[in-house]
């Protein structure tokens, strides 16, 4: 699974991250849309992403396995970017989802599920 191609698991991890923050945000009773909407853009943008990312590293949180994973989706030479958004912040939000790609992929949900309590809680 560390050979797959950091895209390919930011791709798949950008969804499995957004259904977690959908069920997170429902689960704490907000259940206007409008509202929901709103409060998900502070955990799935790029800048919140990055965020929650210097927070497991900083922390040191992430096992070297994990580490590996960041560290090559976030120096991956692709120079595409969003026009609203910094290429360091980009990179750094890319890694994130590589990371929550690859736990997901490699059925590691348990590990997947105890850094997302970490970052969010419950």
């Amino acid at each position: 699974m560390k050979d797959k191609n950091v895209l390919v698991l930011a791709y798949i991890g950008d969804a499995v991250y957004e259904i977690y923050i959908r069920e997170f945000l429902v689960q704490k009773g907000n259940l206007k849309v409008n509202n929901l909407q709103k409060e998900a853009i502070k955990y799935v943008s790029a800048k919140g992403q990055k965020e929650f990312l210097d927070k497991l590293i900083n922390s040191n949180f992430l096992t070297e396995e994990e580490l590996e994973v960041v560290y090559r989706a976030r120096n991956n030479k692709n120079g595409r970017h969003p026009k609203n958004t910094d290429i360091v912040t980009y990179k750094h939000s890319t890694a994130f989802e590589a990371l929550i790609g690859f736990l997901y992929l490699d059925k590691q949900i348990e590990r997947l599920k105890q850094i997302l309590k970490y970052l969010i809680g419950d």
